[in-house]
């Protein structure tokens, strides 16, 4: 059976609690906030990693990234070689008055050409200066923050390994090839000692 006007009673309790606690007040702008760690605020972009491969702009649901560019040929690396084209990227510019902050073009992105920024106050007057091009998000990418630390007891990604086993042959090469000169150097040392 329940009491009549528990719930009521109930209710102002919550009211009441809530009543006696200090309340505080961000100082926001004079003071800016601690924000947590993937915070999403605008799209970085790593202009050196973008191949214009498009697939951030065709995966975006709202449409509202721009990429322009045109090939150019990059000669032979070696005599009787071929030559070779590459995109090379004119515009690349996010419409963040459409932008819903998916994430879908950053996880899509197999250069790792876009990051999320923390950036948070880019608040215009006009909407159509919303559309920001690839200097200002260029700009943002100096505030992305660094990647955590990997777990101490985690697997080395593969990538590092491969890299760090042909550094180790590279070096071990060196020595080798430094060992065999100083060797031949010091066989020569004695036999002119001798001739004079």
């Amino acid at each position: 059976m329940s009491v009549p006007f528990s719930g009521l009673a109930k209710g102002l309790a919550v009211t009441l609690r809530t009543m006696t606690k200090k309340t505080v007040t961000e100082q926001y702008p004079d003071v800016q906030p601690d924000l947590p760690p993937r915070t999403r605020g605008v799209i970085g972009l790593f202009e050196e990693n973008c191949t214009v491969c498009m697939l951030c702009a065709r995966e975006c649901p709202d449409w509202c990234i721009y990429i322009d560019s045109h090939k150019e040929t990059v000669p032979a690396a070696a005599p009787g070689g071929r030559e070779r084209s590459r995109n090379v990227l004119d515009r690349f510019a996010i419409d963040f008055s459409l932008c819903m902050y998916c994430g879908i073009c950053i996880e899509v992105c197999p250069f790792d050409a876009l990051f999320w920024s923390p950036e948070f106050e880019y608040a215009e007057t006009d909407i159509r200066e919303l559309t920001h091009e690839r200097d200002k998000l260029r700009e943002w990418m100096w505030t992305v923050p660094a990647p955590p630390a990997l777990d101490p007891h985690a697997e080395e990604p593969k990538e590092i390994a491969a890299a760090r086993k042909t550094a180790d042959k590279l070096a071990a090469a060196q020595a080798a090839e430094q060992a065999e000169q100083t060797a031949g150097q010091t066989d020569q040392t004695p036999d002119q000692e001798g001739d004079q």
